[in-house]
């Protein structure tokens, strides 16, 4: 599903990433926990094909992503930690032209875009400006959009950043229930939300991959976590 092997990303003199190598199997849920700065973010740019790395290799779905950025976006649906929306669209209009803009046959097809808006409980807000809804909402919108197209891969950087606790849980009862049908890596500072929605842990700190294992095998995660990045 995913493969990168000895993955090097680097931003003028500045070395972001050093010797990344890790495997992801269809299904699996993906915790993505580091410090700020460690390079979570900019190894899921890489992933997406939106940052080309300096070195190595980098497999989703069969697409050689260095040598073909472009075929990966129809495998992957991709949540940026700021999530673009386009404020005073309304929420089914703006699906709707991301489904265009993604050129996928069953994107673009109405009644697929309705399914999705059902799916993530967007239904009483189909018809609302996106600029009136609660953050909860918005990010409701910004997963609806990352799955337009039924990507296999759905990379998710801090989405459930600044909310409420019922919106809080309601994220994350909706990504546990894309997890049973994706491949699902979930950058996050949450260490709760991790033992409530991941299957496996990987901790990267200082660019390098510092732990990679099943949650289940993971005693502690808090004093784990500490250990691995030093702090």
């Amino acid at each position: 599903m995913i493969r990168v092997e000895h993955l090097h990303k680097s931003i003028g003199q500045t070395s972001i990433l050093n010797d990344v190598s890790l495997h992801i199997d269809e299904g699996e849920v993906i915790g993505l926990l580091g410090p700020n700065g460690a390079g979570k973010s900019t190894l899921m740019k890489v992933l997406t094909g939106l940052w080309r790395a300096n070195a190595g290799t980098v497999n989703v779905c069969g697409v050689d992503v260095l040598a073909q950025p472009d075929q990966v976006h129809r495998h992957i649906g991709y949540l940026p930690e700021q999530n673009p929306l386009y404020r005073d669209m309304y929420v089914r209009e703006y699906l709707l032209f991301i489904a265009r803009l993604r050129r996928s046959v069953r994107a673009t097809c109405d009644g697929a875009v309705e399914e999705l808006i059902d799916l993530v409980g967007l239904t009483p807000q189909a018809n609302k400006r996106i600029r009136e809804l609660s953050k909860g909402y918005k990010q409701r919108v910004g997963l609806a959009a990352a799955m337009i197209g039924n990507p296999e891969v759905l990379i998710l950087d801090e989405p459930t950043t600044g909310l409420d606790p019922n919106q809080l849980e309601d994220i994350r009862a909706l990504i546990r229930d894309l997890g049973k049908s994706h491949t699902v890596i979930l950058s996050t500072h949450i260490l709760q939300e991790v033992k409530a929605i991941c299957s496996r842990v990987i901790i990267i700190d200082h660019g390098r991959i510092r732990l990679d294992k099943p949650l289940a095998e993971i005693g502690d995660l808090e004093q784990t976590f500490k250990q691995a990045t030093h702090e």
